[in-house]
Parts: structure tokens; C-alpha cells; sequence
């Protein structure tokens, strides 16, 4: 008989279980899915906190301001419904702030988007020193408000100002700038007008440096002119760009403050008839000086929807200018 001398092998004993079993997993899932789903909201939640600080409480602060008798020197707040705004929509003064308000707009806006179109137009050639010359059209920017009201309005000086001087050599008669509608409105266009033409044209030039050369190489084949170009393949093509500047525009141009305030010695009622008072003025002069901040808080809330119905007409005509359908 034979012994088997070989010892037979006993199996491994199994590994523990892991804690949890497989419980695991499906909080590992869960987690995994909690970080990639709410990490954005968590990132981009700062925004939307100093937005609904700074943002929405004002202005669900100052509709219920608008819908009182509330004096800023104090007092408890009268309830009146819709009697600022039916007040208002009967003031001549704030009519006449309206009036001032888009004539200004219209002059500053129209010729500084079509001025910056062309400017950009030109710095997107092929020029020798084309970067200080873009970088040029930004000076105006970041020059102080107050240093260039104080020089337009010394250009704009009836008795030594530089501009009726100019106006001089051709017949005209000194012009008292700061006396009648057109002649402010027209002074505080051509400041606007030279601080923000610069902008503009910057991002204008953005929006073309993106459109593909191929494009141009194959109009200049066809034989397009330059100008054909321009209206078919450059208009067209920056057309969210024009949007954007037309809406950037129109907010800043109806909210229109800080020049004529310094163009007028620093007085919100827009010089001795109220003849280039803005909105934004008005609001001031009745908020702060008149201490009536019902009223003037009516006052914004219909700027705020005379902005919106500027932004929608502009938004239209632009689109119909660019050929949207």
C-alpha cells in the first residue's frame, strides 16, 4: 500500500467584506454625481448673492418706496398707491426731462456707433503701428469725467471758446452754448461722443479680427470692392457685436448723468430753463435736493421702462438693418 505523500492544498479563506458592502458604491455614485451637478450652481453663486444684495433688493426696494409718501429727511411712509406715478405722468418738468433726455441720446449714440464702425473698420487693415493706434482710440476712456467736462466746456465757452472761435471764420455769431436746446444737447452729444467712440470701435475691431480672411479672399476673387465687403461680409458677421453696443448704448445714453451735470457748474436742474436736465437729473433733484424720494423713486421705475422700450426699438431696427428675419 502507498502513501500519498503530497499534502492536499487547502483553499485560501475568503477576503472580509468591506465595509459597507456594497453599499458603497451607490454613495460613491451619489456623491459623484452631487459634485459634478452642483459645483457649477456652487461656483457661480457669488454673482447671483451680490446681484440679489446690490441688484434686486433696490430695486424691489424702491417700487415699494414709489408706491409711498416717503420723505428722505424722514417720517413714516405714507401709503398712496399709483399717485406718484399719476403725478408724474401730469409733470411738464419731468416731460421736458424726457424730451432732453433721448434728443441727447439721439444725437450722441447714432453718430458714435457709426463713427466707431468706421474707425474699427479702419484699424482692422494693414497699418504700420496699428497696436498704438488701437490702443490711441482708448485714451479718451480712461480720462476722468470731471477733466473732460471742464475742457469741452471751455471749448465750448461763449465768449473765448475755442469752437466759436473756429465758427467765427465762417460769419457765424458767437453761440451761448449752455442757452438753448439744440446748442447743449449738442455739446453734451460731442462729449459723449469723444469718450465713447474709442470703446466702441474696440469692440468692434474684437468682433471683425474673428471673421475668417478665407471669406474676404474668396469676395476679392469675385470681385467684390472693399465697400462691398464691408456691407456683406462685415455688417452680417458682427451683428451680436452691433446688438451688444446698441443695448450697452441706450442704457448709458438714457441714463445720461455726469455730463451735463458738469456742463451745467455742477446743478441738477439742467441750466436756467431745464434745458438739458436728463432723467437721471430729475431723479437726483427730487430725491436729494427736494427730499421728495417717493416721487423720485416713480421717477426711476419709469426710466426703467423707457430703457426697456428704447433697448426693444433699437434691438428691432438693428435686426432689420442686418437683414434677420
Amino acid at each position: 500500500m502507498s502513501v500519498n505523500l503530497h499534502t492536499q492544498r487547502a483553499d485560501p479563506a475568503p477576503p472580509p467584506p468591506r465595509r459597507g458592502g456594497h453599499g458603497g458604491r451607490p454613495q460613491r455614485r451619489f456623491w459623484s454625481q452631487v459634485d459634478l451637478k452642483a459645483t457649477p450652481y456652487f461656483l457661480i453663486s457669488p454673482y447671483f448673492v451680490l446681484f440679489a444684495i446690490f441688484g434686486l433688493f433696490p430695486l424691489v426696494f424702491t417700487l415699494w418706496v414709489s408706491l409711498h409718501d416717503y420723505e428722505l429727511a424722514g417720517g413714516d411712509a405714507k401709503f398712496t398707491g399709483l399717485e406718484n406715478y399719476a403725478k408724474l405722468l401730469a409733470d411738464a418738468d419731468f416731460w421736458n426731462a424726457v424730451i432732453n433726455t433721448v434728443g441727447i441720446f439721439v444725437l450722441a449714440t447714432v453718430p458714435q456707433l457709426v463713427l466707431a464702425l468706421m474707425l474699427a473698420n479702419a484699424l482692422n487693415k494693414r497699418l504700420r503701428g496699428r497696436l498704438f493706434f488701437r490702443l490711441g482710440v482708448l485714451i479718451p476712456l480712461v480720462t476722468s469725467v470731471v477733466a473732460v467736462a471742464i475742457v469741452f466746456t471751455q471749448l465750448f465757452g461763449r465768449d473765448f471758446g475755442l469752437v466759436n472761435w473756429l465758427l467765427s471764420f465762417f460769419g457765424a455769431d458767437h453761440v451761448n452754448w449752455q442757452n438753448a436746446k439744440w446748442s447743449s444737447w449738442t455739446a453734451i452729444a460731442t462729449m459723449v461722443d469723444w469718450r465713447w467712440t474709442g470703446y466702441n470701435a474696440i469692440i468692434y475691431l474684437a468682433g471683425m479680427q474673428t471673421i475668417p480672411r478665407d471669406l474676404y479672399e474668396a469676395a476679392s476673387i469675385d470681385g467684390a470692392t472693399p465697400r462691398r465687403q464691408f456691407w456683406s461680409i462685415t455688417l452680417p458677421m458682427i451683428r451680436p457685436t452691433i446688438i451688444f453696443t446698441v443695448f450697452v448704448s441706450t442704457i448709458g445714453g438714457l441714463t445720461l448723468f455726469a455730463e451735463p451735470v458738469m456742463f451745467g457748474s455742477n446743478r441738477m436742474d439742467g441750466g436756467s430753463t431745464g434745458q438739458f436736465q436728463t432723467i437721471a437729473m430729475y431723479i437726483v433733484k427730487q430725491g436729494f435736493r427736494d427730499f421728495d424720494y417717493g416721487y423720485a423713486a416713480a421717477a426711476a421705475w419709469l426710466l426703467f421702462f423707457l430703457i426697456l422700450v428704447g433697448v426693444s426699438i433699437n434691438y428691432l431696427f438693428v435686426r432689420r438693418i442686418g437683414g434677420s428675419k
